[in-house]
């Protein structure tokens, strides 16, 4: 029948994870525990290994199985592209240049260690050949990006150690892959040179989206702005993840060489904490099919056969991997606690240890058992990478007790002022004269950019849509002050605040007395209408000019302020009845 709605197979896998997200997400975040490991058990119950093969006995269960793994393979792969995507964000290109120490010497030296040693002790003590071992060893040496950063973050030592390390195994997939093509059986000249032709293209595409990036996003995100749509703003977020992820797998390179570019050059712009809210949803929900898809790839029946070498393999990485990245990290100046928990933490292999043995066996360098074997054990160890995450964090807090705090300056504590108007720009002149820490937040772009080039710290932002005060920390904030001229805006933004966050101090700008009640009963700390302050700077002015000494007429101001002030919270329901106050201005 014409316009009947067919359910098709991937509406039923959208609504199986869907569900799943919608389940796993609240219940391990009352546990307080990370929905890492909830995404991957929901992974092996679904998946073709765990109730996918009771489908023929019981039908109804195709509705709540997964019934094309391979079909979400675009997805998962979509989750790490928006992962590395958001690393970008949060790095910004001064931030990597600090970091290029541990990158490139920390990195390189972890990966060649791990990948040596594991390939040696492979060969000589397992019996492999020397082309299998190689490919093996460094396979296993790769930590997991999208499961690491998610729990360390990228501004704790912890994270930022874990992130220089993942940063150069990203880099060098590519080489890795091409390298294990050029060891194969069957291969030929074309496949060094192939690997010099990719770089070097690479190469120039990068250079061009360096340049291109440099001068077309400032202009890109500020249209997207001004047209206060955040349905376009998300548009051109996802223009630019995509076509930069294209552009670098045209040439061979991976296609998160590209994301994290995107994300190096938008960290550049003020739009970079609106970007990062806006596709935090789509990266969390394309990161969980990811972690479905690693969890339909386990199959308990045959850990369970062969449960003693599978064990073994996965303590011996884990430990061996564990020791080598702690001693490294101590090498180059880690504390004790840092070094010991980025070690634990970086110990399990990766989902690029599935591509590596993929590519491997494809190139007959590793047979299809050896490989089946060791993608079991890669796939336990992403399974408890949150567990080996508390360990670490257990046996950090016994080696020192004071952790190593965060240095980032986006982590102290500031004061955030919402409008860069005149007002705002007043508020954070006296914030810089106390000297204190302040960010003005503000959603229109050009006075975003006027301020900044005035020598204000301000970000693009709308507060009062998605978590642009939470992503500025608004947790730890001493104060928000509220100076925009938008009086239904202001109460709507105050009343959200004050649900939130019970004890912050919120200080806002107020139309008139009427609008300043209203602010109190939403909640604000302190209203301050511009009716008032105008009068009673006028009043100063006259009775100073008139003869009138200074001392007490600043103490007048100051009492008919409190005053005014008290009666505006009892109009607010704030206080009951006004004090009793005895004047303190000579006759």
């Amino acid at each position: 029948m014409a316009g009947e709605l067919t359910v098709t197979p991937m509406m039923q896998d959208a609504l199986v994870i869907l569900g799943a997200a919608g389940i796993v997400i609240p219940v391990f975040a009352r546990f307080r525990v990370t929905p890492i490991i909830g995404f991957i058990v929901i992974g092996v119950l679904v998946g073709p290994f765990g109730l996918g093969k009771l489908v023929g006995e019981i039908p109804w269960l195709q509705y709540v199985t997964i019934s094309d793994p391979e079909g979400l393979t675009p997805f998962a792969d979509f989750g790490i592209i928006l992962l590395l995507f958001a690393i970008g964000l949060e790095l910004s290109f001064n931030r990597l240049w600090q970091l290029r120490k541990y990158v490139f010497g920390l990195g390189s030296l972890e990966l060649l260690i791990i990948g040596s040693c594991g390939a040696a002790f492979l060969y000589y003590v397992s019996g492999m050949n020397g082309t299998a071992a190689l490919a093996l060893g460094f396979a296993l040496a790769f930590s997991s990006t999208a499961i690491v950063l998610p729990i360390s973050g990228t501004k704790s030592p912890v994270g930022r150690a874990a992130l220089s390390m993942l940063l150069f195994e990203d880099i060098m997939i590519v080489p890795i892959v091409f390298i294990l093509g050029a060891l194969a059986p069957n291969a030929s000249a074309e496949g060094v040179s192939g690997l010099t032709d990719t770089l070097i293209q690479g190469g120039f595409v990068v250079l061009i989206l360096l340049v291109l990036g440099r001068f077309a996003l400032p202009s890109l995100f500020s249209q997207a702005a001004r047209t206060k749509s955040p349905e376009l703003f998300l548009a051109a977020t996802m223009l630019v993840v995509i076509g930069a992820s294209l552009a670098t797998s045209a040439t061979g390179l991976s296609p998160i060489v590209g994301a994290l570019i995107a994300g190096l050059l938008i960290a550049e712009t003020e739009y970079h904490g609106e970007v990062e809210s806006i596709i935090e949803p789509f990266k969390g929900l394309a990161l969980g099919v990811f972690l479905i898809t690693i969890g339909m790839s386990i199959d308990l029946l045959e850990i369970w056969a062969d449960l003693g070498p599978i064990m073994l393999a996965v303590v011996g990485v884990l430990v061996f991997k564990a020791i080598v990245t702690g001693v490294l990290l101590r090498l180059m100046g880690a504390r004790r606690s840092t070094a010991a928990e980025t070690g634990v933490l970086m110990a399990s292999p990766s989902e690029t240890t599935l591509i590596v043995l993929a590519a491997a066996t494809s190139a007959l360098v590793v047979d299809t058992e050896t490989a089946q074997f060791w993608q079991v054990v890669t796939a336990i160890g992403l399974t408890i990478t949150p567990l080996l995450a508390m360990l670490g964090r257990f046996i950090a807090r016994r080696i020192e007790s004071t952790p190593e705090l965060p240095d980032d300056d986006e982590d102290i504590a500031r004061t955030i002022i919402i409008g860069s108007g005149r007002v705002g720009r007043l508020v954070a002149d006296m914030m810089t004269a106390h000297e204190q820490p302040y960010v003005l937040l503000d959603s229109n772009p050009d006075m975003i950019a006027r301020v900044k080039r005035d020598g204000y710290r301000a970000t693009f932002g709308d507060a009062a849509r998605g978590d642009a005060l939470t992503r500025l920390g608004v947790e730890q904030a001493p104060a928000v002050v509220l100076t925009m001229d938008e009086p239904v805006l202001a109460q709507r933004i105050v009343t959200k605040l004050r649900k939130e966050y019970p004890n912050l101090l919120i200080v806002a700008r107020a139309r008139d007395g009427e609008h300043a009640a209203s602010l109190y009963r939403a909640g604000a700390s302190h209203a301050v209408p511009e009716t008032l302050e105008s009068s009673l700077q006028l009043s100063e002015a006259v009775l100073v000019d008139i003869g009138v000494a200074m001392g007490p007429v600043i103490a007048s101001i100051h009492e008919k302020r409190d005053e005014y002030r008290e009666r505006l919270e009892i109009d607010g329901g704030l206080s009951e009845k006004p004090k009793l106050r005895t004047s303190s201005v000579s006759s």
